[in-house]
């Protein structure tokens, strides 16, 4: 075969349309082998002679897109040192952009045997009586793992973007919304079922045209980079569903493929990329850059381990043949080695500028920011997406915790991140199911939690606001039960959250009582009413807008299953009650659209906006039930659970893309979280001569009745009514 020297830069396999160069970070490697596959599985190894700065690279003339193709490293083998090399094990290359195949939990992935168990390791003391030789591990498992493991795949890069453009929202006009591209798509009636449970399916006009009449403005796509189905999981008929177990981080995830995963994956989610741009919308990926799936020092040789395990991984001061792990999986990456934060970069500009994504969600995001032991702010891998002229302009958001010490980071990101606020989730879910003394909290977080990112410089926007997620219950399920129900998962219902702050109104799962039924839904009417009228970003979750259950299993991990797809009703379509749902959720997503005082960008300054006599309206207020201002005694009460919200359309301190001043309709917000009906009094004329019903998540008052200054309005136990009244200048 002929071979040419080629280019250790870019890493990985990349076509130029005459031919390939393959290129492979290792510098503890002794020599490597790239390894071309053919269709029966015979293999032809070709020595990477070539070195520059720990690269292997060689190019390939004639070798193009649908070569399938994995690396063999020599090297040392001594796990009490950090090094784990073994060529019997056939590796992923780390920057591979399509990846085909499964792992299939064979022996020979291991570098052990399973009856020897692995934990022991070679240069171990001897034990008394015991010569130093025979207190070696056993033997390596040299057993060839080619047939057992995934494959790379080169790649087409050419695509045809037409006249593609991010839509590239602002994060105060955004609407985000979770979903799961299998169980987005899998049910869907009018999806064809070879387009199930794919890319394609996600693009198809069904699925689009429901996000765009529901009002969202980006899709946040749970992992999709190629990720490892444990194989212990798929021996108990279950599967790593969610995907939070990473393996390739250039490819697109190849069992959400319907036309083939020898590079065609690559093209299709392109494709769903673009359609969904056409539409409007963005595409935010879920992305797990804090370990990969190979695990403990008990887990697989797949890629990392057996290139370079200890310019990878982070493994435990004074005891190199263990990990240490701050993501509960069995590894963390060693964010303070340049090679990682390299293949980090290189992998974020690769989506952003290849697959022309618009966005990232970091999950476990403190563990990115450990250098060392501690969470630093001022890490190196904050600083190089800092100053990186591509990532840098794309929306990044931060899950800001890990399982580490002092891994809970809620408001501890630098300027340039937004975060998943879990206080705004757990403090909304305690409001309404009636818990004492949240209403002062409440207050912060429906006006952005200036309490958590004022002090760093950020605005409302930097908190994404959430009641559900993909991790805990459905919108439906926390209204309906108590106790999580994960028998389903096979760990006698010991795993998933216990601590949920549900309540399933009167009855756990599923009942015919009317008037259940009914506070259940004035209940889901509530959170998605607070949710969409609260200052920073909202977030639904795939599946809330028509009621989706998981019949009371908060952790879905392992379910591939109804138990998590999204039930969009068959053929027959979504009945009365989950129709209802999903039109209010419309109409209060469009609501908050329409108006920029619901999303604004700055903080609320309990004052005048600027240009405003000091005696004008502020541009908020917080009025008891009588129309009156609040008082510290009515914050300080322990079980007050009602407060009307002005909000003043007047005062925005804003301009819109033009310059000029924005001006919008004045808001009262109404919320009675009380188990019984109340009396609100419409506030003196000074807020508004008119105002009109535009919102009740109860249904008793009807959508543009008027009201006037003195008028009382009865407020259904824990329910929500929106007035509105129109500019006065």
């Amino acid at each position: 075969m002929q071979t040419w020297p080629g280019h250790p830069y870019p890493l990985g396999a990349t076509y130029d349309g005459t031919g390939t160069n393959f290129a492979l970070f290792s510098e503890v490697a002794e020599r490597v082998e790239l390894c071309l596959l053919a269709d029966d599985g015979t293999e032809t190894r070709v020595d990477l002679e070539e070195v520059d700065a720990h690269v292997w690279h060689v190019y390939l003339p004639g070798k193009g897109p649908g070569t399938r193709y994995g690396y063999r490293v020599h090297g040392p083998y001594d796990p009490a040192n950090g090094h784990r090399c073994n060529p019997a094990k056939l590796l992923l290359d780390p920057y591979a952009k399509a990846i085909e195949g499964r792992v299939d939990g064979d022996e020979s992935l291991f570098s052990y045997r399973f009856a020897d168990g692995g934990d022991a390791v070679p240069g171990g003391e001897a034990a008394e009586g015991e010569d130093a030789e025979d207190a070696t591990a056993p033997p390596l498992n040299d057993d060839d793992s080619a047939g057992h493991t995934m494959v790379s795949v080169v790649i087409n890069p050419y695509f045809d973007w037409g006249h593609d453009r991010p839509p590239n929202r602002d994060y105060h006009d955004s609407v985000v919304y979770e979903a799961h591209v299998k169980g987005m798509t899998m049910l869907h009636p009018d999806v064809p079922d070879e387009l199930r449970g794919t890319y394609a399916g996600m693009a198809h006009p069904s699925v689009i045209e429901h996000l765009v009449t529901l009002g969202v403005t980006a899709v946040e796509l749970m992992p999709v980079h190629q990720f490892v189905n444990d194989p212990t999981l798929v021996e108990k008929g279950l599967s790593n569903y969610w995907g939070y177990n990473t393996i390739g981080f250039f490819a697109p995830h190849n069992g959400y493929a319907a036309y083939g995963t020898r590079g065609q994956q690559v093209m299709e989610f392109k494709t769903m990329v673009k359609a969904l741009h056409e539409a409007g919308i963005e595409v935010i990926l879920d992305v797990v850059y804090n370990h990969t799936a190979e695990g403990n020092h008990l887990g697989p040789t797949l890629s990392f381990r057996g290139i370079d395990n200890k310019a990878y991984y982070r493994l435990v001061d004074g005891d190199e043949a263990h990990y240490f792990d701050t993501t509960g999986t069995g590894n963390s990456l060693l964010m303070r080695s340049p090679h990682v934060l390299q293949l980090i970069m290189d992998s974020l500009r690769y989506w952003v500028t290849e697959m022309h994504v618009d966005g990232f969600r970091f999950d476990l995001a403190a563990t990115l920011a450990r250098q060392f032991h501690e969470v630093d702010r001022l890490s190196a891998f904050f600083d190089i997406v800092q100053q990186d002229p591509v990532i840098s302009q794309v929306k990044l958001i931060a899950e800001p915790w890990d399982l580490g010490d002092g891994g809970y980071q809620v408001g501890g990101f630098p300027p340039l991140w937004t975060e998943w606020n879990g206080q705004y989730r757990d403090t909304v879910r305690d409001f309404w199911r009636g818990e004492p003394s949240t209403l002062p909290e409440l207050a912060s977080r429906l006006t952005g939690s200036s309490d958590l990112y004022e002090h760093s410089g950020r605005k409302p926007i930097a908190s994404i606001n959430f009641v559900t997620a993909h991790d805990g219950f459905t919108l439906n399920d926390l209204v309906s039960y108590d106790e999580k129900h994960n028998e389903a998962n096979g760990e006698g219902n010991n795993d998933g959250e216990s601590h949920n702050r549900s309540w399933n109104c009167g009855v756990e799962g599923p009942t015919d009582d009317p008037e259940v039924r009914a506070l259940r839904a004035r209940q889901r009417r509530n959170f998605l009413a607070t949710l969409l009228l609260s200052q920073g970003v909202p977030m639904l979750a795939h599946g809330d807008e028509i009621a989706r259950t998981q019949h009371g299993n908060n952790n879905g991990y392992c379910q591939d299953n109804e138990i998590t797809w999204m039930d969009w009703g068959g053929e027959e379509g979504l009945d009365d009650e989950r129709a209802a749902l999903l039109d209010f959720a419309r109409r209060v997503v469009w609501l908050r659209r329409d108006h920029p005082v619901l999303h604004r960008r700055r903080f609320f300054l309990g004052r005048g906006g600027a240009g405003t006599a000091d005696d004008e309206l502020p541009d908020i207020e917080w009025l008891d039930i009588t129309g009156s201002r609040m008082d510290q005694q009515d914050w300080d009460h322990a079980y007050a659970r009602t407060v009307m919200v002005f909000l003043n359309g007047d005062a925005i301190p804003e301009q819109d893309r033009r310059g000029e001043p924005i001006v919008d309709d004045s808001f009262l917000l109404l919320l009675n979280a009380h188990s019984d009906a109340l009396e609100f009094t419409v506030p003196p004329a000074a807020y508004g001569e008119e105002w009109d019903v535009v919102l009740d998540t109860d249904g008793t008052v009807s959508v543009g009745d008027a009201l006037h200054p003195g008028d009382t309005v009865s407020v259904t136990g824990r329910s929500v009514i929106v007035l509105t009244r129109p500019p006065l200048r």
